[in-house]
């Protein structure tokens, strides 16, 4: 520890005049502050100007005390103390946030783009020389739905810390059908009030390859193009085995953390697509960011006739953004920003087997029962996996077609057919805290029995 501090504060003097060595651990280091850096930039930059997109308002202040304490280590050590700067256009917009982190070093920059959110740049990378903008006000917001009764009391423990020591809550909402039942939010947070998703952003990217599947843009048993040479055996990957964290590929790392990706600055095609195969394809679970990148470029060229964003609004989400890297590919395994009351138009949409309120459907005949069904190589521990879901197959007290989206820092939507419920919950848990999800599902369905 003491060589590392002592590394990281040499980061801040000029640069050398002559060349260096350095050691493993300056340039373990070094690096560190570089991501701490661009994790501080991405976060300002998302989650403010994500927010005023909608026509809300989050301050500089607030994102340091949520979003940017209780992260992973050792950037929960460097981040706080690295000087940042924020820049808007002469309308007020939000432009890029840059964060110092090294003297002989250009600042980390994130750029934000209306239509896109923010992109974070590659280390030593200057932004793009054009921006595009598109105005938005945000959609309409009605009143919150404040809970009563038995509900009142199973939300107030998902705020005060009976679900899990030390997690923060920031927003739960209970849907039934298409009706709102209670929703609750925490200070500096509200109705238009976007989170990032973090891993909840897998089932929404399973959502957008179920929209491609429908239109016939994609087939979830073809091979999903990661083979580069006839011998190459990576060719027997499918979509499917990419959705169900099957694809027998490498990952450096258990979660498969993706930090050049998420804070360094890489790119999609840099950091996903280029592992070896170590497994057969569909035979072993490995939960991997990289799968779901993979299974989202597969399905890019439905991009062409349908956005993301445009899916987004037929499905009524109008305050959520999916993010892209530096090249302009979708993040998809993570770097989606959006609010309770979309989430849960999410959690409605399957509820509704793919159709929307007005009667069009635009997920395939069937697509909920293959998203929720365990019928690829299963993790361990409590819950089972689907396709870009979890599962509450293994949960007791809880009906077990129940499935959900999943995220980092306690980002759930929770799905329960059979009762005709969607609960979201949104927090900014501290690392090693988790919210026990299973319990707060219980204890939510408890209450609405009564």
């Amino acid at each position: 520890m003491i060589r590392h501090a002592l590394a990281a504060a040499a980061l801040l003097a000029s640069a050398p005049l002559a060349a260096q060595s350095a050691s493993q651990d300056e340039i373990e280091a070094r690096y560190d502050r570089a991501l701490a850096a661009g994790y501080k930039a991405l976060f300002l930059c998302s989650a403010i100007a994500n927010a005023e997109r909608n026509g809300a308002t989050r301050t500089p202040e607030s994102v340091e005390a949520w979003e940017l304490t209780g992260i992973q280590a050792p950037l929960d050590e460097i981040v706080a103390d690295l000087p940042y700067r924020i820049l808007r256009d002469p309308d007020g917009e939000l432009n890029q946030v840059s964060v110092e982190w090294a003297g002989d070093m250009p600042p980390r920059v994130a750029v934000h783009d209306s239509r896109r959110g923010c992109q974070q740049m590659p280390i030593g990378g200057a932004p793009h020389p054009i921006r595009t903008k598109r105005p938005h006000a945000g959609s309409e917001h009605i009143a919150v739905v404040p809970p009563t009764g038995l509900l009142a009391e199973s939300l107030s423990r998902a705020f005060d810390g009976a679900h899990g020591e030390g997690t923060r809550t920031t927003a739960v909402l209970v849907q039934r059908g298409a009706s709102t039942l209670a929703e609750q939010y925490a200070p500096d947070f509200g109705p238009a009030v976007p989170q990032r998703t973090w891993s909840v952003a897998k089932s929404i990217a399973a959502t957008l390859v179920g929209g491609a599947v429908h239109h016939g843009q994609a087939e979830v048993d073809r091979s999903a193009g990661l083979a580069v040479a006839p011998n190459d055996r990576r060719r027997a990957i499918t979509i499917d085995h990419l959705l169900r964290m099957a694809s027998g590929r490498f990952s450096d790392t258990a979660g498969n953390r993706t930090n050049p990706l998420y804070y360094g600055g890489s790119s999609v095609a840099e950091t996903a697509m280029h592992w070896p195969l170590v497994n057969a394809p569909g035979t072993v679970f490995r939960y991997a960011n990289n799968d779901t990148l993979a299974a989202v470029k597969a399905i890019e060229s439905a991009f062409e006739a349908q956005s993301p964003a445009q899916v987004f609004a037929r499905i009524g989400m109008h305050d959520t953004v999916a993010e892209t890297d530096w090249r302009g590919d979708y993040i998809l395994s993570s770097q989606v920003w959006s609010t309770a009351r979309d989430l849960a138009r999410l959690g409605r949409l399957y509820l509704d087997d793919g159709v929307l309120p007005s009667g069009e459907r635009i997920l395939p005949e069937g697509w909920v029962e293959y998203v929720s069904s365990p019928s690829g190589p299963q993790p361990d521990g409590p819950f089972g996996y689907g396709a870009g879901f979890w599962l509450f197959d293994k949960s007791e007290g809880i009906p077990p077609d129940t499935f959900a989206a999943m995220g980092n820092r306690g980002q759930f939507i929770v799905i329960v057919p059979s009762l005709n419920t969607v609960i979201v919950r949104r927090g900014e848990d501290p690392a090693g805290h988790r919210f026990d999800i299973a319990g707060f599902t219980r204890d939510v369905l408890e209450s609405l029995a009564e």
